[in-house]
């Protein structure tokens, strides 16, 4: 068996055996998990020094999105302002959003960096077109199931393929993405802000 089918046939196993449990309003999930939390994300330390490594050092003013418990996301509803930061960064924490979303954050991440900005994106995605698919209808199908309302952010997973994420990001506005690697399973995308 490929290595994908297996990841599949594993993947729809788990999502058979949680069909059950409610997702969790994303603020509480992480106070729930904050004892373990550093520990958890030291899997990805590989992908935190490459982004350290890639982030040009004359970077004054950089936009972290997603540090912290998910409280900070709930900030994309506002305006980033305008050619306002050098950089803007984002690790493990976007793969919590539907496509629709994304195109609208993407669009003011973009604006909101100066001309030759850049975007410096590690997150989870999906390993193929069926994950993706899988996810978002499952993500949908549970939110419906639990009665949760649409302005509720909930933890769970809705990772992008990289095409989809790359497309997302030029359609935003940035040259495409160069995919700088995926050391330790973050896929670290590097966007630049056209002039």
């Amino acid at each position: 068996m490929r290595l994908n089918e297996k990841y599949m046939q594993d993947l729809k196993q788990w999502l058979h055996d949680t069909s059950d449990s409610p997702l969790e309003e994303m603020s509480e999930f992480f106070t729930k998990r904050l004892d373990v939390y550093e520990e958890h994300m030291s899997a990805w330390e590989k992908s935190y020094q490459m982004f350290s490594e890639v982030l040009p050092s004359d970077c004054q003013k950089i936009l972290d999105l997603g540090c912290g418990t998910g409280l900070e996301l709930d900030k994309i509803r506002y305006d980033f302002g305008y050619e306002k930061w050098d950089a803007v960064i984002s690790f493990q924490s976007l793969h919590h959003f539907l496509p629709e979303r994304k195109k609208e954050l993407y669009r003011k991440i973009c604006n909101g960096l100066k001309p030759g900005g850049i975007f410096l994106l590690g997150d989870y995605i999906a390993c193929c077109e069926e994950e993706e698919e899988l996810l978002r209808s499952v993500y949908l199908k549970r939110r419906k199931q639990f009665a949760i309302s649409e302005n509720s952010f909930v933890h769970f997973d809705i990772p992008l393929t990289l095409e989809h994420e790359r497309e997302l990001l030029q359609n935003a506005g940035f040259v495409p993405g160069k995919v700088l690697d995926n050391p330790d399973g973050a896929t670290i995308i590097l966007s630049e802000k056209e002039d």
